[in-house]
């Protein structure tokens, strides 16, 4: 294999794992949910958010905090090296420290076992990001 090949497949490799990161995160957060209304822990379309904000403000928040790890899929496939290394470690260490914080708040034991599976996930992130090699500016070559 020659070094051009062999250093646009370390370049997809990379990629290639990152996306797949963020896909497993989605799926995470998913399950949570979805263990959520089927425990009875909350119940549909009601929340309590005492004075902290309305419900429009959280569910638009919620919707924003979700939809971040799919545009993170698709730009891990997308973006230059240096651009997305820096975002992928960026946006990974926020996970992780927003998840930190929340963890305590969640008061059941699944809830706690699939975030901190979701954190083993934002620190491979951070990882592999953090671990990739600088890129040459590479030609591909027929």
């Amino acid at each position: 294999m020659d070094t051009n090949r062999k250093t646009i497949r370390n370049i997809e490799d990379v990629q290639i794992k990152l996306s797949a990161l963020w896909v497993a995160l989605l799926f995470i957060w998913q399950q949570g949910d979805a263990l959520r209304l089927y425990s009875g822990d909350v119940i549909g379309g009601v929340v309590d958010t005492g004075n902290m904000m309305s419900p429009e403000t959280l569910w638009m928040v919620s919707a924003i905090w979700m939809t971040i790890p799919a545009v993170m899929l698709f730009l891990s496939l997308t973006l230059n090296y240096p651009v997305n290394r820096w975002a992928n470690i960026i946006v990974g260490i926020l996970f992780v420290v927003i998840n930190v914080i929340g963890l305590s708040t969640y008061p059941w034991g699944y809830d706690k076992f699939l975030i901190i599976v979701g954190l083993v996930f934002n620190v491979l992130i951070v990882w592999y990001a953090w671990k990739w090699p600088k890129q040459e500016r590479v030609e591909a070559t027929p």
